[in-house]
């Protein structure tokens, strides 16, 4: 495919991509216009498609999601995490260990460098891991690689688990809208998404383009100040742009640099997962929150993939994406001492024996 002209790659990509869309949306698959590029975007991508999704575009794209869930937040959803705060901080603590412990084992039993490990493991937003991973000196390709190969995982298990969950309610879901009519609103939504694509670096806040367009939208919507509209064609836009900004990140060389250490990878995240679904069972015991809505709570996953499920499913979005920030933050903020940890911690098997 590298030697295909762009213009033919583009075809095909959009083309492939509209019809798993589709068919995955007639199957009421959770995330359908996210999970259909991404996939379509996989393959070309290790089949060595040279096409790419500019940064920019990803970014507005996130900036439209954070609308998206600024719709869904409101201050209904402190009382919860405040009230409940020792067993939120519990949760957090525990995915800390967790990731930690992921990336301890990762590096102790593969060949990957301390840093690499630390960062490819930890279970923050995988744009702003992989930002920041340089800086400590990781291997940025690889990294990107372990944090979007545990995206595609965690995005396929929760759009599955939400299906499951759904069951037959998922064909009583209201019809979609795709086409509404337009007020100024629409375009103050626009202008916010924008605004936090361009302030977000300039603030050095981390996955500001999605984070400042929720928490600044949530206020102006529940205030009633602002009426944010994102009609669905825009919101489809954007999962398309995620999904093939996530699939096309799986080249073929940097799928060839992995493969030694692929096993370790790919039991590593499974292993993170299940520890996180464990966490979401106890909070369905311990909080008044549903299943579905608790896993993807703890989802090691990236903060707009798993936002986009929970849009897609009966999940309360609002408690989602409380959870996932807080983690989030948590993560930026001891990121770089347990990859110091770890690498000082971590010696390789082969290396001691």
């Amino acid at each position: 495919m590298e030697r295909m002209a762009p213009a033919g790659q583009w075809i095909i990509l959009v083309v492939s991509s509209l019809i798993l869309g589709i068919i995955f949306q007639a199957f009421h698959v959770p995330a359908a216009l996210l999970l259909g590029p991404m996939i379509v975007g996989v393959l070309m991508g290790l089949l060595g498609a040279s096409v790419r999704i500019h940064p920019l575009f990803f970014k507005i794209s996130q900036g439209v999601l954070g609308c998206m869930i600024a719709q869904s937040l409101s201050p209904s959803i402190l009382p919860p995490l405040l009230n409940d705060w020792p067993l939120v901080l519990m949760v957090l603590v525990a995915t800390l260990l967790a990731s930690g412990l992921s990336g301890w084992l990762l590096v102790r039993f593969s060949q990957l460098p301390g840093p690499t490990g630390a960062w490819g493991s930890s279970p923050g937003g995988a744009s702003a891991m992989v930002a920041m991973a340089g800086d400590f000196g990781a291997d940025v390709r690889l990294v990107a690689f372990m944090q979007y190969l545990r995206v595609l995982f965690v995005a396929t298990a929760a759009a599955f688990v939400a299906r499951m969950a759904m069951g037959d309610g998922a064909s009583l879901a209201a019809a979609i809208v795709w086409f509404p009519p337009l007020t100024w609103r629409f375009f103050a939504t626009v202008f916010l998404a924008l605004a936090g694509v361009w302030l977000g670096p300039r603030l050095r806040i981390p996955s500001g383009a999605l984070l400042l367009p929720a928490v600044v939208g949530a206020v102006l919507h529940s205030t009633g100040t602002v009426t944010l509209e994102v009609p669905e064609w825009l919101l489809a836009m954007a999962y398309t742009l995620i999904g093939w900004s996530v699939g096309l990140r799986f080249t073929r060389p940097i799928f060839k640099l992995a493969l030694r250490t692929l096993p370790q990878m790919i039991a590593s995240i499974i292993g993170l997962m299940l520890i996180c679904g464990g966490m979401a069972w106890v909070l369905t015991k311990l909080l008044h929150v549903d299943m579905l809505t608790a896993y993807l709570a703890t989802s090691p996953g990236g903060l707009d993939t798993v936002a986009i499920i929970a849009a897609g499913s009966h999940a309360d979005l609002g408690f989602v994406m409380a959870m996932q920030t807080l983690r989030l933050i948590t993560i930026l903020a001891t990121g770089p001492a347990m990859a110091r940890f770890i690498s000082r911690s971590a010696v390789p098997a082969s290396s001691s024996s």
